[in-house]
């Protein structure tokens, strides 16, 4: 089995358990790949294989170990893009939904990662069609969410969105965001949106910090193509997909679409989505409990 080590940073309290990830996988006679501007951080004594790219992981990688929080897994989405190589989030930080293994529980995740005891859910990626070359044709997908906001400095957005050229929209007010089911426990859940099973097939559109109070967030099938215009004073507003970020003239019009391709996410042996989310957000814990 050959397993993949993905992050970007890693302070010295989280040191001594990526030590005890990888000597545990050596032990049971993984090969390890890490990820080379990652390298800096494997702790001295390890030699391990490094990788920098797609072509480095597809077809010689069975699984990715991604070590941080939710932010990490973000950024391996273009590592991983269609490769189909599952991943599994070791999460070193607090929240985390997506990285759902705690630093504690490494030595419990490893063994039944090659007991085969886990399963893998399908993720869904929007994709930015348009404009092209925002970013880079290798990033221009999102597994949280795309967002579409003021700059602080200046004044209001007017936002028309189209939904499969329907018009269902003008939004007045800091910007919108658009979110996966995965991205609905992100930025749309602050923002007042719901949340999405990961397996329901739809998008949000939810409003930040709206100008009109009757407007609230809304859930489309995730088969539309969604198109939206911006307008107001300025030339300029902020886009963003996931943790890129970048500042676009109003002049251009974004294509959004489902991608075709989707990250298989790992899920360990007696968890579930609802627990996750009841332990994340401490649901039904009271006082009078």
């Amino acid at each position: 089995m050959r397993i993949a080590l993905f992050g970007k940073a890693l302070t010295s309290e989280n040191e001594i358990y990526l030590k005890q990830l990888i000597q545990l996988l050596l032990d049971h006679g993984v090969d390890v790949l890490a990820y080379k501007p990652f390298s800096g951080y494997i702790p001295a004594g390890f030699a391990l294989e490094h990788f920098s790219n797609t072509d480095d992981l597809k077809g010689r990688t069975d699984l990715m170990l991604s070590i941080g929080g939710d932010g990490t897994i973000l950024d391996a989405v273009p590592l991983l893009r269609d490769s189909g190589i599952p991943v599994l989030g070791i999460n070193m930080g607090r929240l985390g939904f997506i990285s759902s293994v705690a630093r504690d529980e490494i030595g419990e995740a490893v063994e039944q990662l090659l007991q085969g005891h886990y399963t893998t859910e399908c993720r869904t990626l929007l994709e930015l069609v348009a404009p092209q070359g925002v970013f880079n044709d290798t990033v221009n997908y999102a597994l949280n969410e795309i967002n579409i906001i003021r700059n602080p400095e200046h004044s209001l957005l007017a936002i028309k969105v189209f939904v499969n050229d329907v018009f269902l929209n003008t939004y007045w007010g800091d910007g919108i965001l658009m979110a996966t089911p995965t991205g609905s426990t992100a930025y749309s859940l602050s923002a007042g949106g719901p949340i999405l099973t990961p397996d329901s097939r739809s998008f949000v559109i939810t409003p930040i910090a709206a100008h009109n109070l009757t407007v609230r967030p809304i859930v489309i099938p995730d088969d539309s193509v969604v198109r939206i215009q911006v307008e107001g004073r300025e030339k300029k507003f902020v886009f963003s997909m996931d943790s890129r970020v970048c500042a676009l003239d109003t002049s251009v019009e974004l294509m959004v679409r489902k991608a075709e391709f989707c990250i298989h996410t790992v899920r360990m042996e007696g968890t579930d989505f609802f627990s996750t989310i009841r332990n994340k957000l401490s649901w039904g814990k009271d006082n009078r409990n």
